[in-house]
């Protein structure tokens, strides 16, 4: 059985009996967009913690 379908059964499994469909969609969804996340910081790079704090720094209202 691939991987994906293991994934999807235990998302499945994971949810409440009342989850509807837009439910199982919008899981699905996150799964996704969270590996393309990883995905591209293992191609691309990605930034520190305190880079981040750092850059966004400037926003903060004291």
């Amino acid at each position: 059985m691939s991987a994906v379908k293991d994934e999807i059964r235990s998302l499945v499994e994971r949810l409440p009996e009342d989850a509807s469909i837009e439910d199982v969609q919008y899981h699905l969804y996150v799964v996704e967009k969270v590996r393309n996340g990883l995905a591209a910081v293992h191609k691309e790079g990605g930034v520190t913690q305190e880079m981040a704090e750092e850059k966004l720094g400037k926003w903060l209202i004291s």
